[in-house]
């Protein structure tokens, strides 16, 4: 079955965001070669899946906006931590901590360039 293997993140300035990005969840952001390209490594523990980076090639994502490509949510041990962390960090709450049952507890952000991401704190006793 085919699977999600790479994901890309545009940014108005891909330097500030990658700081955003290696401050709130440690991965690591580096340019690659020459090219207008950053990738992004997430860990090497096996799970997940890494990344890139990118100068984004329009005008930023109006906040309220539809979602209009997939949307990343990351694996965290402690979402209102980590919700904290992001706006201390500049990021903004598209949707506020919500339980999804049985799964967990899920918030959604804006990224400090208006790129929404998920994160996730695994509890199978949300509700």
């Amino acid at each position: 079955m085919p699977r999600p293997v790479h994901f890309e993140i545009h940014a108005s300035d891909p330097d500030r965001l990658a700081r955003f990005y290696e401050t709130m969840f440690g991965w690591s952001i580096q340019k690659w070669g020459d090219m207008p390209y950053w990738m992004v490594s997430t860990g090497s523990d096996g799970s997940g899946i890494d990344g890139g980076m990118l100068p984004r090639m329009g005008p930023a994502p109006s906040a309220g906006a539809p979602v209009n490509g997939f949307v990343v949510t990351v694996d965290v041990p402690d979402v209102d931590g980590y919700t904290a962390r992001a706006l201390e960090e500049g990021a903004t709450i598209a949707l506020p901590k919500m339980a999804v049952p049985g799964v967990g507890w899920l918030v959604y952000l804006l990224d400090p360039d208006t790129n929404i991401f998920g994160m996730l704190q695994p509890d199978d006793g949300a509700s």
